[in-house]
């Protein structure tokens, strides 16, 4: 497949474009902190817990701090884990997938402890509790 020059401008202005909206310089796991610390282009650092990320969370330290900054700074790569992060997402709050990201927000909307979830829960023990599944036959 050729690629022809309006093709390579076209992407290398998607690369500026995206590289301009935040790119990393440098990359670190902090043990003391078990977080990832990335230093972006504008001098600001975006830090996040290690196991809030996808491929990261039970990944031992000596893992954790192998990272490498793709030469674009867009990615993220921790050779030892086979896992990659991309930095604009990052900075916009996605740490995985779209599927993963689902499972882990979905996993934390149901241990939410709110008074009117828990007043729900009280009334719902008064009655005898989460009423049995039906087998259809």
């Amino acid at each position: 497949m050729a690629v022809t020059e309006q093709q390579l401008e076209e992407a290398e202005a998607r690369m500026a474009e995206s590289r301009a909206a935040g790119h990393a310089v440098s990359a670190r796991y902090d043990r003391r902190r078990g977080r990832v610390v990335v230093a972006l282009h504008a001098g600001i650092e975006l830090t996040f817990p290690a196991a809030l990320a996808e491929g990261l969370a039970d990944a031992p330290a000596d893992k954790l701090a192998d990272i490498e900054v793709s030469p674009a700074g867009l990615g993220l790569h921790w050779p030892q884990l086979n896992a990659d992060l991309y930095v604009p997402a990052l900075i916009q709050g996605v740490f995985g997938s779209e599927k993963w990201m689902a499972k882990h927000l979905g996993a934390q909307g149901g241990r939410a402890r709110t008074p009117a979830k828990v007043a729900a829960a009280r009334a719902n023990g008064r009655k005898g509790g989460r009423p049995r599944k039906s087998t259809a036959g």
